[in-house]
């Protein structure tokens, strides 16, 4: 995460990233890298203090049930006033929030209930932050060279997630939970200084008739697109199940049979690698069909839950997170292309509100019920059962003919160039998406 004062530090950026691309690519690197080890500093806070897995799950999912209550909220909004400024306003409060946390954490033992709400206070600031976000990309570069841009950011953050795992995981082994939550929160001071720095022109996006039509507006736009929301529906269910792997069972697997927080950071790092190696991968090849590809690629995903479910060693899960991780970024920068080529952009946020709506709606469920489930099945059998739900519902998005046909228009997108508007895309900050 390179906390530089002037992005013209960043090195090899091509001739077509200009000052705006770096800025959102350096604010996207400092925050993913801090949030990447808090994620795992929170369950290890929460399992040093004695909780149980579903306490785990708890803490996980109030971050979540407060995303879903706002983000209709937060992307109405995001479509009404300065995105920037919403941006930039949700990272100083999760600055604050993670920064109380981890006070708590190094001066004491929380109780869970401040854990749950400090957790859902950075939900609710995430979720004015990711509609606000979608889009940012494409106001920074020509449209031309979406496609690359999507990829380059893509790579820069997931790259951070490969350093904040391993650090992260190691951190916590040596020092505790609450020293890397006080990174995640310095992160989050940078990347919102980095953010308020960004020159956008800001471009009329609603009539101002009400919250409530600029709402009904996003649905109408959401639900006549019918891979829009089939792979929305798809994700809900994905996005739980892979969640509950990564924040619930995978570090309960990684303490009874990997040895703790350091190899759980090692696995989660490789997930990071592989989405380095998609980035690259996408930067230089263009499928046709970007849904069927990306979809595609979702299939691999149920491998980390099949590796959990067997127990399998280190090296094993190592590959299985590798995998899975460029897998899921051939899906995400697909993913990105079409909604910048089929969604107009004044409508941007809205629809994108709807779309990590349904994506997380039922991931505090999941998480929640995690370990309620591993108590009534096993964990092996709930591990097993996640891993078949994501190959079944990725199987039935591929029965829609517009997730098999949709094509790039290399020439087609709603939003303009450079300078243009000031959002950013879905997955800057966290990797919950459909991405």
């Amino acid at each position: 995460m390179a906390g530089h004062d002037s992005p013209t530090a960043l090195p090899r950026m091509p001739s077509w990233a200009n000052r705006n691309f770096q800025l959102l690519v350096s604010a996207s690197f400092i925050s993913g890298l801090g949030n990447s080890g808090a994620t795992i500093a929170a369950a290890y806070a929460v399992i040093d203090d004695g909780g149980s897995a579903t306490d785990v799950g708890l803490v996980a999912a109030a971050r979540t049930l407060a995303m879903v209550v706002f983000l209709l909220v937060g992307g109405a909004i995001a479509d009404r006033v300065s995105r920037q400024r919403v941006m930039v306003t949700a990272n100083t409060a999760n600055a604050l929030s993670q920064g109380l946390f981890a006070l708590l954490v190094l001066t004491g033992h929380p109780p869970l209930w401040q854990m749950a709400a400090l957790t859902a206070v950075g939900g609710t600031a995430q979720a004015f932050f990711s509609p606000a976000s979608q889009g940012l990309v494409m106001s920074t570069v020509e449209p031309a060279h979406a496609g690359k841009a999507f990829s380059v950011f893509r790579l820069a953050t997931n790259g951070a997630n490969i350093g904040g795992a391993a650090i992260g995981g190691a951190l916590i082994a040596a020092l505790g939970p609450g020293w890397v939550l006080a990174v995640d929160a310095a992160g989050f001071a940078v990347a919102g200084g980095l953010r308020a720095r960004l020159t956008v022109k800001e471009v009329a996006r609603s009539d101002g008739s009400g919250i409530v039509r600029d709402l009904r507006e996003g649905w109408r736009e959401f639900v006549s697109r019918s891979w829009l929301w089939g792979i929305v529906v798809q994700f809900s269910v994905v996005n739980a199940m892979t969640n509950a792997g990564e924040a619930v069972y995978g570090p309960l697997v990684s303490r009874d049979h990997l040895g703790g927080a350091g190899p759980w950071g090692l696995a989660l790092a490789a997930g990071g690698v592989g989405t380095v190696a998609g980035g690259v991968l996408m930067i230089r090849w263009k499928p046709r069909r970007i849904l069927l590809t990306g979809t595609l690629g979702v299939f691999p995903l149920a491998l980390p839950l099949i590796g959990l479910a067997l127990a399998l060693p280190l090296w094993a899960l190592v590959l299985a997170m590798l995998a899975a991780g460029v897998a899921i970024e051939v899906f995400g920068v697909g993913w990105m292309v079409a909604l910048h080529q089929e969604i107009p952009e004044e409508k941007m946020s809205r629809v994108s509100a709807y779309d990590w709506l349904g994506s997380i709606a039922v991931m505090p469920l999941g998480l929640a019920l995690a370990g309620p489930a591993a108590a009534a099945f096993g964990r092996t059998q709930a591990l097993w059962g996640a891993a078949v739900l994501v190959v079944a519902l990725t199987g039935a998005v591929l029965l829609l003919p517009e997730v098999r046909h949709l094509e790039r228009r290399e020439a087609g997108t709603h939003t303009a160039a450079s300078g243009a508007d000031d959002s950013a895309p879905r997955g800057a900050a966290e990797p919950v998406t459909p991405q």
